[in-house]
């Protein structure tokens, strides 16, 4: 295996953990208002993810990062081309982190009610637009002999890529609701556990239509091994949350996550992004990379670096494992 591969797979292992950590971050503001009571219910769930929203997109940059120095034809072609939905979801991260810090700090009913609505949307539409922009990497698009994309902007809202944008909003949201009922107690807990009983089939049944059209498509034996996981571990996850073992629950939702992201990504190697207007145009993991040496270079600093950040966040999680309730927040001035 040459350094490009190993840097495809170490990217492909940055955008999992993303998926995996953002992925009951963004489930759990959909669920703000769509599990949420009142106001201190809203505390709740914020107050589950308060201490780690911000180290899970920590991955994103890593990703964002390690694609622009290992494969920068990738990195050009994708953010020139989609720079429309990135530069949304980018508006929407920005916008939610501050909805996070400034949603408490005056105590009127309509300041706290626009910061709330920021963060349902700014957590909706992200989960929506990553589905549609790996649907569109994975598909293919409308790459040129220079490398450009040529498309335009509704040659991303094909039926595919819709198809994956609707699989990573119920999924996600599937993903937070069981994390909800995992850090929570109380009423909340039980309401978190009916909603995933509830989400839970309509991610799989979603899911299915989009993992089985992509193997169609493009394939193989390993990427099937992918999807079939996938499909397991989501049935095992709804089994683990109607027995009330949400810890378990939790671990499958999000092995469904990472089976899944997986499996795109298997369907998708060599290659990192295919054109649809001739094969020999495809961006590859050979065509799109950086030198070997620099490769070299950055594999040395990733494999100091990465097990230190690793571990600082598992330790945040640790410390901050305990559930909590509507008993635990304090009264508004």
């Amino acid at each position: 295996m040459q350094l490009h591969d190993v840097w495809f797979v170490l990217i492909a292992f940055l955008w999992t953990g993303y998926f995996f950590l953002e992925g009951f971050d963004f489930g759990i503001g959909v669920l703000t208002k769509l599990l949420a009571r009142d106001r201190q219910e809203k505390r709740v769930l914020i107050n589950t993810i308060g201490p780690v929203w911000d180290g899970n997109e920590v991955w994103l940059i890593s990703a964002a990062g390690a694609t622009f120095a290992a494969f920068p034809e990738w990195y050009a072609t994708l953010f020139s081309g989609f720079y429309l939905p990135l530069l949304l979801i980018l508006i929407c991260l920005i916008l939610r982190g501050v909805a996070f810090e400034y949603r408490v700090k005056r105590p009127e009913e309509r300041w706290q009610r626009n910061w709330e609505h920021t963060i349902f949307w700014t957590s909706l539409l992200p989960a929506v637009l990553w589905g549609v922009i790996f649907g569109n990497i994975v598909h293919g698009v409308k790459i040129d002999a220079h490398k450009e994309y040529v498309g335009s902007l509704l040659d991303l809202l094909n039926p595919y890529a819709l198809l994956g944008g609707l699989v990573t909003l119920t999924l996600f949201t599937f993903h937070g609701a069981v994390f909800a009922s995992l850090k929570t107690v109380g009423d909340i807990r039980e309401r978190a556990r009916r909603m995933a009983a509830v989400l839970g089939p309509v991610a799989a049944v979603v899911a299915v239509a989009f993992l089985g059209w992509t193997q169609a498509d493009k394939g193989d034996s390993t990427s099937l091994v992918a999807m079939i996981v996938a499909v397991v571990a989501l049935v095992a996850a709804l089994g683990a949350n109607r027995l009330g073992r949400e810890g378990w629950a939790f671990a499958f939702s999000g092995l469904t996550v990472v089976a899944a992201v997986t499996m795109l990504f298997l369907t998708l190697f060599p290659n990192v992004m295919p054109s649809t207007l001739n094969e020999s145009w495809n961006l590859t993991v050979s065509n799109a990379a950086s030198s070997p040496y620099t490769l070299k270079i950055m594999t040395w600093g990733a494999g100091f670096a990465a097990p230190l950040v690793m571990l600082y966040q598992g330790w945040t999680y640790w410390v901050f494992r305990k559930r909590i309730g509507t008993q635990h927040i304090a009264e508004a001035h």
